[in-house]
């Protein structure tokens, strides 16, 4: 009699440390009729069938990349679409942002990580650029914002072209691409799962990237109870993209404006702006709520400590760090705890944190990074 029964290994669960364990895939199948690979189909079958999970523990047990912001409490690495009226300023607003995010230079007094910039404004051309820029900025220019007045669209290249442009630049922080409609074809049929997989592929690119992809879209002439609503084209857009900014005006001829936003990594905010009629930067008059912060959390600080200006590496076990900062706890949720809040560690006290194996076992590693203890918050 033959037996069709299968016996599969289960697979054994990730290493408490956060190492991937080694997998056994075979399954003892006894013999069939004919030459059938009977294992081999139905391991396959198997494998295609299997739902890949992740405990809570093991989730836990690991460290994932860091995602610190562009502008802070402002602008985070994913895909954003900034919406509003045509001609309200919304091609001004972006070479503002790519502006500073290119220089530096504080933002409406959000602070702002450094890093090259590509603006493809896709309806000007380099001459009104050149006008636009000397306006807004006079001759100081910065020499890692890049533009481009022609792109191909979605599925004729954009992200081979995007990829090639970081590569050449790997410091890039933003993208800007004026307009989402310059980029799409001329399918005017949009339906809600294209608009969600045409965001979902830029998206894709940001994630894997961890920069910012910022898309100019417009709104539609219908009101709605939720301004986020008026968005031209489906929801699929919004639900797809990570956050949003949504620029309008009281009146067109008004020379104030309100910037919403909304955001996954970020609390909602209205900003209440004011053009400046020189320079035609927007200027920001007011916030209608103030950035939360989170608290100073105790272990951090006590973790933070650990390394300073003098010495600024410290590594080591995790017991023995529990015990050098006399940590009440076990030595393992010290270190759920440390896998956990690593990017916390990295942007509130400027150290980073790392897990290591060595010949002597595992172990983590605190690293004081520049700019160093000055910035640290007060315990």
């Amino acid at each position: 009699m033959v037996d069709n029964k299968e016996r599969t290994a289960l697979n054994p669960s990730v290493a408490a440390e956060g190492e991937q364990p080694l997998t056994n895939h075979n399954a003892s199948i006894a013999d069939g009729a004919g030459d059938v690979n009977i294992q081999t189909v139905n391991t396959s079958k198997l494998e295609k069938s299997k739902l890949k999970t992740v405990s809570m523990t093991d989730l836990y047990n690991q460290v994932y990349t860091s995602r610190p912001p562009i502008i802070n409490g402002l602008l985070y690495p994913g895909t954003y679409i900034l919406a509003g009226a045509p001609k309200l300023g919304k091609s001004f607003l972006m070479a503002q942002l790519a502006y500073h995010v290119s220089t530096g230079m504080e933002m409406w007094g959000f602070s702002v990580e450094r890093g090259s910039v590509l603006y493809l404004s896709l309806e000007d051309d380099y001459g009104r650029l050149q006008k636009r820029l000397y306006k807004m900025f006079g001759v100081e220019t910065a020499k890692n914002l890049y533009f481009g007045i022609e792109a191909p669209s979605l599925g004729d290249g954009l992200i081979d072209l995007l990829e090639g442009f970081v590569e050449d630049h790997p410091d890039t922080r933003l993208i800007i691409v004026d307009t989402l409609q310059k980029v799409r074809g001329n399918n005017d049929g949009h339906t809600y799962s294209s608009d969600y997989q045409d965001i979902c592929r830029l998206k894709h690119f940001t994630d894997s990237r961890n920069l910012c992809l910022m898309i100019v879209h417009h709104t539609r002439k219908q009101q709605s109870e939720d301004r986020f609503d008026t968005i031209s084209g489906t929801n699929g857009l919004l639900g797809a993209a990570d956050g949003a900014f949504l620029l309008t005006k009281a009146k067109r001829t008004a020379n104030d404006a309100m910037l919403d936003i909304a955001g996954r990594d970020q609390q909602d905010q209205q900003l209440h702006l004011v053009r400046n009629t020189k320079t035609l930067l927007w200027e920001m008059e007011s916030a209608e709520t103030e950035l939360w912060e989170e608290e100073p959390d105790p272990l951090l600080e006590e973790v933070a400590m650990v390394v300073s200006e003098d010495n600024p590496k410290w590594e080591g076990s995790v017991t023995a760090l529990a015990k050098l900062i006399q940590y009440n706890a076990s030595p393992i949720s010290l270190a759920m705890k440390l896998n956990v809040c690593a990017d916390r560690l990295k942007q509130d006290y400027h150290i980073k944190y790392e897990r290591y194996r060595s010949h002597k076992g595992r172990g983590v590693r605190l690293t004081l990074e520049f700019p160093a203890i000055n910035n640290r918050r007060s315990a």
